[in-house]
C-alpha cells in the first residue's frame, strides 16, 4: 500500500498576519527558486508566496529555501511534501495554501524581467481579470553549447509578444507566468489525470477559454531553466500520452496546432521503427546545424504524437 503524501509547513514572521491580494505560487522539483523568491521579495505588492518543494527529496536544498523563507520580508510559507506529486497535482495542492483573490503561478527557474514585475501583476489582478498570461523570454538565461537546441525552438515558437499570443490565447499559456481568479481556478483546476511532462497547462487553457477570456500581456519572466537535447527527447516522449489525453477532450481545438497536423501527415508514412529514431540521431546531433537539429527535433515530437491523429 502506497504511503500517503505528507507535507511539512515552514513560514516567516509575516505569515500569520498577513492578508494577501495576490498569492505568488512557486511548485519546484530539485530546482533552486532562491533567486526567484529574492526578485520577488516586494512587500508594498500586497502579495504572499507559497513555495512547493513536490518531493524532490534534496534537504540541502530543502535547508537553503527555509533559510530564504526566514529572511524575506514577503509573507511566505514553504511547504515540502515527503514525495512527489507531479505537476497538475502539485500546482492544485499549491493553490489550496493560497489566500489571494488572484493565483500568480511562477515556475521556480523563472527571474523577472524588470524590477517592477510584482506590482505590475498586483494591479492586473486589482482589475479582476480572470486569467492572464505575461509572457516569458530567454534575456537573463546564459548561452551554453548544451542548450543551443532548446534556445532555437523557444525563440522560435514560445518567446512571443503579447499581441501573436493572442491570436491563439488558450495555446500560449503555461503555468511558468500565469495569474487566475481564485474563482476561476476553483471552477477549473488543473487535470490530475496528467502524468509526466507536458501539456496540462495548455489542456487547462482549453477549458478555461471557453468560459472565460484570457488576456495575453508583456509582463516578462525569464526562463532560466533551458534543458539539453537527450532531455528534451525525453520529455517529448513522455508528453505522447498527454497529448493523446488533449485531442481525447479537445480534438475541435487542437487540430488546428502544427503539432497536430504534422503528426497526421507522417501517419502514413511506413517503417516508422526506422525513420522515427533516425529523426531523434539527427536532433541530437551536436555537430549539425542548430535549424536542421530543431526541424528534426519537431518531427520527432510529431512522430510521438502519430497514434493520437
Amino acid at each position: 500500500m502506497t504511503a500517503p503524501i505528507t507535507e511539512i509547513r515552514i513560514e516567516n514572521a509575516a505569515w500569520a498576519s498577513a492578508q494577501p491580494r495576490l498569492s505568488v505560487l512557486v511548485p519546484t522539483f530539485r530546482d533552486d527558486p532562491v533567486a526567484l523568491l529574492k526578485a520577488l521579495d516586494d512587500p508594498s505588492a500586497g502579495a504572499e508566496i507559497v513555495v512547493l518543494d513536490d518531493g524532490g527529496g534534496d534537504d540541502r536544498l530543502a535547508e537553503r529555501i527555509a533559510r530564504r523563507v526566514e529572511k524575506m520580508r514577503t509573507p511566505i510559507r514553504f511547504v515540502r511534501l515527503s514525495s512527489n506529486e507531479g505537476r497538475a497535482k502539485g500546482r492544485n495542492r499549491l493553490a489550496s495554501h493560497a489566500r489571494g483573490g488572484h493565483f500568480l503561478f511562477l515556475d521556480s527557474d523563472m527571474l523577472p524581467d524588470t524590477p517592477d514585475f510584482l506590482s505590475r501583476w498586483a494591479a492586473v489582478a486589482q482589475s479582476d481579470t480572470p486569467v492572464a498570461f505575461g509572457g516569458f523570454t530567454l534575456d537573463q538565461t546564459p548561452q551554453r553549447p548544451e542548450h543551443a537546441l532548446h534556445r532555437a525552438m523557444a525563440l522560435k515558437s514560445d518567446c512571443t509578444p503579447a499581441p501573436e499570443r493572442a491570436k491563439e490565447p488558450e495555446k500560449h499559456v503555461f503555468t511558468s507566468n500565469l495569474l487566475v481568479r481564485r474563482d476561476v481556478f476553483q471552477t477549473i483546476g488543473f487535470d490530475e489525470g496528467f502524468s509526466g511532462w507536458g501539456w496540462e497547462d495548455v489542456e487547462w487553457a482549453m477549458r478555461v477559454v471557453r468560459q472565460h477570456p484570457i488576456l495575453h500581456i508583456d509582463n516578462t519572466a525569464t526562463h532560466l531553466g533551458l534543458d539539453t537535447a537527450p532531455t528534451m527527447a525525453t520529455k517529448y516522449e513522455q508528453s505522447a500520452a498527454n497529448f493523446a489525453r488533449v485531442v481525447a477532450s479537445h480534438r475541435d481545438i487542437v487540430s488546428a496546432y502544427p503539432s497536430y497536423k504534422v503528426a497526421k501527415a507522417l501517419k502514413p508514412f511506413p517503417l516508422r521503427g526506422v525513420w522515427r529514431p533516425m529523426l531523434k540521431s539527427i536532433a541530437l546531433a551536436e555537430a549539425a546545424p542548430v535549424s536542421l537539429r530543431a526541424f528534426a527535433m519537431r518531427l520527432y515530437r510529431a512522430s510521438l504524437y502519430i497514434e493520437a491523429v
